[in-house]
């Protein structure tokens, strides 16, 4: 768990917040099923396959699946330059993404992407700690870290988790 008791409370916060502004529907389904900020940050460890939804210039929905990490209570993925979800996000910083564990969890989220671009020049305060923890993980030497690849990360609007069975999910 990388989040601090600030970004906990903020997490938790954006969860309350997303659900009570939900429809009745969504609402009746998740209510009882979800997760707290602390149980979920300790469940998105490591990579989560995020299925993410970016837009054409034709407003057109793309989907695709990138490696996402959950790391101080946001969603963090990268993608090649070249790849169209690059161009997508670079026009239209929008997404959602979903992470689902088959029936037993589902984490959707909507928000704004941020790039953390190195060869854009204005990179976010925590990059370097960002990219030293993506070289752990990945490698240092799997891509060309600074021209081959480009990371972002959803900051997040709204946040809701379905979670059926949380005692089993968390161990509770």
């Amino acid at each position: 768990m990388r989040e601090t008791p600030e970004e906990l409370d903020e997490l938790q916060a954006l969860l309350d917040a997303s659900l009570s502004r939900s429809t009745t529907h969504l609402r009746s389904i998740i209510a009882e099923r979800t997760l707290t900020a602390e149980q979920l940050v300790r469940l998105l460890t490591g990579m989560c396959t995020l299925a993410l939804s970016t837009v054409t210039a034709k407003g057109e929905p793309r989907i695709s699946g990138v490696d996402g990490h959950f790391l101080h209570g946001k969603w963090h993925f990268g993608t090649a330059r070249s790849a169209a979800k690059a161009r997508h996000l670079a026009a239209r910083p929008v997404a959602s993404v979903a992470h689902m564990r088959g029936e037993g969890l589902g984490v959707f989220t909507h928000g704004t992407v941020e790039i953390l671009d190195p060869e854009s020049g204005d990179l976010a305060e925590d990059w370097p700690n960002l990219l030293g923890y993506f070289k752990d993980f990945y490698g240092a030497d799997a891509f060309d870290w600074d021209h081959d690849v480009v990371y972002y990360r959803l900051r997040p609007h709204w946040m809701t988790v379905y979670a059926p069975d949380t005692g089993t999910l968390t161990g509770d």
